[in-house]
């Protein structure tokens, strides 16, 4: 049986990712940064779909954060999948108007967490090293392409530079049994806009959005589960957006 991790795994699309592949059979860990009641609330609703669940709570922007998850990942049983999906923002506002400090803590939260991320996934899932080869999966943001002027460039920024390891971090191992390929959701029904103080950002950005409308957690979970299993066994080093056309 697959084992997967799942980070960022307990509220939004991560959660609706770890609901999706549950039904698909997938034993998960799930990481998580501070949510306690969430994950445990998580870690209830997998098992009852009848898969092993551990949650494990790791800071992956503090030294030792993605080491101890994947730790704990192995001590579980043999890795084949991991979805790079944790990450935030924290306002909407022009970059000049964004305090350092803030810039910083998104692109480590969003780049450079999840290059270390897949760098621990390679080395516990490359068949060059002893793993059992699988699937990597990196949540980016339909902002990468969009640039997000006036909310957060400095998070698109960042979103562009997963796309671009999903790219080259694919082409490295695909010798490795190991695909690395990418989700790029567009605007999406989650907690994230209320969080960020702007709770009607959905109602007044669907208008842009061709199809009409934001798109769900579970739509973007779609995407994530058909990227891990073999009807996508040919595609690797690319990210499909799903976005409404946006």
């Amino acid at each position: 049986m697959a084992l997967t991790l799942v980070t960022g795994g307990t509220r939004g699309i991560g959660a609706a990712v770890a609901r999706r592949l549950a039904r698909e059979g997938h034993d998960l860990v799930l990481g998580y940064a501070h949510d306690d009641d969430a994950a445990a609330a998580r870690a209830d609703e997998v098992a009852a779909l009848g898969v092993t669940c551990t949650v494990v709570r790791a800071d992956l922007t503090a030294d030792g954060g993605v080491e101890e998850l994947f730790a704990r990942a192995s001590a579980v049983g043999v890795l084949t999948g991991v979805v790079n999906n944790a990450g935030a923002t924290y306002r909407y506002a022009p970059l000049a108007d964004t305090p350092v400090e803030e810039i910083r803590r998104t692109i480590e939260l969003n780049l450079t967490a999840p290059v270390l991320v897949a760098r621990a996934a390679v080395q516990a899932m490359s068949t060059a090293r002893g793993g059992a080869g699988g699937v990597i999966v990196n949540i980016s943001s339909g902002a990468a392409t969009l640039g997000s002027p006036g909310e957060y460039v400095h998070y698109a920024a960042a979103k562009a530079g997963v796309d671009t390891l999903t790219t080259g971090l694919g082409l490295e191992v695909a010798d490795q049994g190991i695909r690395v390929v990418g989700v790029a959701p567009g605007l999406t029904d989650t907690e994230l806009h209320a969080a960020t103080g702007d709770p009607e950002r959905l109602a007044r950005m669907a208008p842009q959005v061709p199809l009409g409308r934001a798109g769900t957690p579970a739509e973007v979970a779609e995407a994530v589960c058909w990227l891990m299993s073999d009807a996508a066994a040919y595609v690797t080093g690319t990210t499909l957006r799903v976005a409404g056309g946006r």
